[in-house]
């Protein structure tokens, strides 16, 4: 799908998305540009995303529309610019979240191709900014969980559901640590890109355009840091759950060792005296019965009553 934009009556802006290959090569007749199909925009290296030559910047930089549950996985695609200063052409292929707005910004005055450009660099960091704002609260959300103040007697009393909740949580930090990546992955395309453009852009950008580069690359460095700071929560966060789920099967394996232990002194007594020797004074007894067994259930009580003096249940 192709769609064209002017502003003042001239055309700025030509949106390719989800372009064929045929479209691509019809569309670079049409405005005499080389527009790179989806493989090259999708290669990982700098030196393919970011390109400068003869007045025309070729960038590609990786977005991640998060989509809602129900929707499906969250899939990466590279979103093409091919900026001029007369023109500029974008190269997507998935729906942006903010292209009605950048659509609606872009048409409220006339604007030259950089300028729209910078629209949606602009909206580009705003995006990951929102995102990483959604990742810190459901961060807080799943510290508050895990080091709640009642969680001792949750894994006292409620040991099943407990676990549960920390195998839950270990999903949900997994999930979040992928949309972290995918947040860094535009993030870091977004650090190259904002110098180089402001850099082999400067013959020919207005000023105010050269400000807002500026701008920009000041706060995706910041996000930046703010990403790093995150990961290593989510890591804390991480270690943390494995930590308890270790604490839990560690107080399994205590209990069931302590049960065992204790089990051993009734075990013997009751297979002394299940011994089938002529001899044995105590068949004869009268009260030889309960005596036994009065002796098999102390013996299972000294050993968890001393277990549970030590401390160790």
């Amino acid at each position: 799908m192709l769609k064209e934009y002017k502003s003042g009556g001239t055309l700025r802006w030509v949106d390719l998305y989800n372009p064929t290959r045929e479209e691509i090569a019809k569309a670079c007749g049409d405005y005499q540009l080389n527009i790179p199909p989806r493989d090259q925009l999708e290669e990982i290296e700098f030196s393919s995303r970011l390109q400068y030559e003869d007045g025309i910047f070729t960038i590609s930089v990786p977005v991640t529309p998060h989509k809602k549950p129900g929707e499906g996985e969250d899939e990466t695609s590279p979103l093409g610019f091919v900026l001029t200063k007369d023109l500029l052409v974008t190269i997507r292929f998935a729906h942006l979240h903010t292209m009605d707005a950048i659509i609606a910004r872009t048409e409220r005055r006339e604007r030259s191709s950089s300028d729209i450009f910078m629209i949606f660099i602009e909206a580009l960091v705003d995006y990951s900014a929102d995102r990483l704002e959604e990742l810190r609260a459901e961060a807080l959300k799943i510290s508050q969980r895990i080091f709640h103040k009642d969680m001792q007697e949750w894994q006292k009393n409620k040991v099943a559901k407990v676990n549960s909740m920390l195998r839950d949580t270990l999903v949900e930090i997994g999930d979040m640590g992928e949309r972290l990546s995918h947040i860094r992955d535009t993030l870091l395309v977004l650090q190259r890109a904002t110098p180089f453009v402001t850099e082999h852009g400067d013959g020919w950008m207005e000023p105010k355009i050269k400000a807002r580069l500026k701008m920009a690359t000041a706060d995706v460095q910041s996000l930046n840091d703010y990403e790093v700071h995150l990961t290593d929560k989510l890591q804390f966060l991480l270690d943390a759950d494995l930590g308890f789920i270790s604490t839990e099967q560690n107080d399994l394996f205590k209990v069931m060792t302590i049960w065992s232990v204790a089990g051993i002194p009734p075990v013997l007594l009751a297979g002394i005296w299940g011994m089938n020797f002529h001899f044995m004074p105590e068949l004869s007894w009268h009260l030889g019965y309960p005596l036994a067994l009065a002796s098999i259930v102390i013996a299972t009580i000294l050993p968890l009553a001393w277990f549970k003096h030590r401390g160790w249940w």
